[in-house]
């Protein structure tokens, strides 16, 4: 079938207005449908997918993927202002999923979630469990404890190695280069190109690829925002209210708690997480997909490997990837995803090689390939600017 545009009235409630909530479904409806929720929070669902819902339904998969509250077609209200703080809790999120799964008849679906998506999913089978036929969780975003996890990942690699990329780092911060800069940059080159993107990056002063890096990563107190694309203004509020954003910086070299330290004062403070999703895994009755990327640093692999040992029945599969699969390796999670559909979960330990032998489709997936050649260029631009 192709893709259909629809929204549903969402009730006012705890102190938010009435809004329309928007969402896409795509593909044939023989199959158990898929929930799709991407990352952020920030990120859209109606336009920055439609490549997705485009090969998932030639493959046989009937999507669905919901317009966060707050963000893209869903930030105002009927009146058409903007959506409040108030409207901006987990729970209300999770109501608008379990509420588009209502207005399509789904009784239950496969729920699939991305980095912060995969903390909703979670959730979502912890508030929901009756409405879960299975679940996959990409980059699994678990607890706001696990920043510990992040900072004994990232120093490993980049501060207590006796190698290039460490003494590489070290050289930035002496020389004066915002150290939360040279975490943002340094972490994303290496989960997009690893340790290949890296290396160049830190042999020279700052050039184009660092310039392009710090685009892509870097936060300032400035609020991001791409129309229809990637809006943080408003769902923020659950970022550092319900999910510590701001964290709590530990005085030591890349401490991943500084990275959205600059847009903290716009925001309320930390609250408390609404679920603890370390305890309630245990009890999910469902077949359980935890997809993992050998160099994801801000889901660091030792997060899911907790989460499929906390969980009944899980699978782990491990594929050579940075943070997302969604975003950077889209054909991967939609084949493990088809396996889920169709029961045969067990066979995707054995099929990570394959996987990770797939096609890399998409603008965000294709970002790794366009800053290595940019890495080359600079090399070139600097090798004739040298004195001979």
């Amino acid at each position: 079938m192709p893709e259909s545009l629809r929204s549903i009235r969402r009730p006012a409630a705890g102190g938010a207005p009435a809004f329309d909530l928007s969402y896409v479904r795509a593909g044939p409806r023989d199959a158990t449908a898929v929930v799709v929720i991407p990352g952020g929070p920030g990120l859209a669902s109606v336009l920055p997918y439609r490549g997705l819902r485009r090969w998932a339904a030639s493959g046989g998969l009937d999507l669905v993927m919901i317009e966060h509250r707050g963000v893209g077609r869903s930030r105002h209200d009927v009146h058409g202002r903007l959506l409040p703080p108030a409207a901006m809790r987990i729970t209300a999120v999770l109501d608008d999923l379990a509420a588009v799964l209502d207005a399509e008849g789904i009784d239950r679906a496969v729920i699939v979630g991305s980095s912060y998506g995969s903390y909703l999913a979670m959730a979502f089978g912890t508030r929901y469990p009756e409405r879960v036929a299975s679940m996959l969780l990409d980059s699994a975003l678990q607890s706001t404890r696990d920043v510990g996890l992040e900072r004994e990942r990232l120093r490993g690699l980049f501060w207590d190695a006796d190698d290039d990329m460490a003494r590489g780092v070290k050289r930035l911060m002496v020389e004066g280069v915002t150290p939360r800069v040279v975490l943002d940059i340094v972490r994303a080159a290496y989960e997009l190109g690893g340790a290949d993107l890296v290396r160049p990056l830190l042999r020279h002063r700052p050039g184009l690829t660092w310039r392009a890096l710090g685009a892509y990563a870097t936060r300032d107190g400035g609020l991001p925002r791409i129309p229809g694309i990637y809006e943080f203004d408003l769902v923020g509020t659950i970022a550092f209210r319900e999910l510590g954003y701001a964290g709590t910086p530990d005085g030591h070299p890349l401490d991943p708690a500084l990275t959205y330290l600059p847009l903290a004062p716009g925001f309320p403070a930390f609250d408390r997480e609404p679920f603890d999703l370390v305890e309630a895994v245990r009890s999910f009755a469902f077949p359980l997909v935890v997809l993992s990327g050998d160099r994801d640093l801000r889901t660091p692999p030792a997060v899911a490997e907790r989460v499929a040992a906390s969980t009944p029945d899980a699978t782990l599969v491990r594929i050579r990837n940075g943070h997302s699969a969604l975003d950077t390796h889209p054909l991967a999670l939609l084949n493990a995803t088809r396996r889920l559909v169709r029961g045969q979960q067990a066979r995707l330990p054995g099929d990570e090689a394959a996987l990770d032998r797939l096609p890399r489709k998409g603008l965000s997936a294709s970002f790794p390939g366009l800053l290595l050649h940019v890495a080359h260029l600079d090399a070139l631009l600097r090798r004739r600017m040298l004195p001979r």
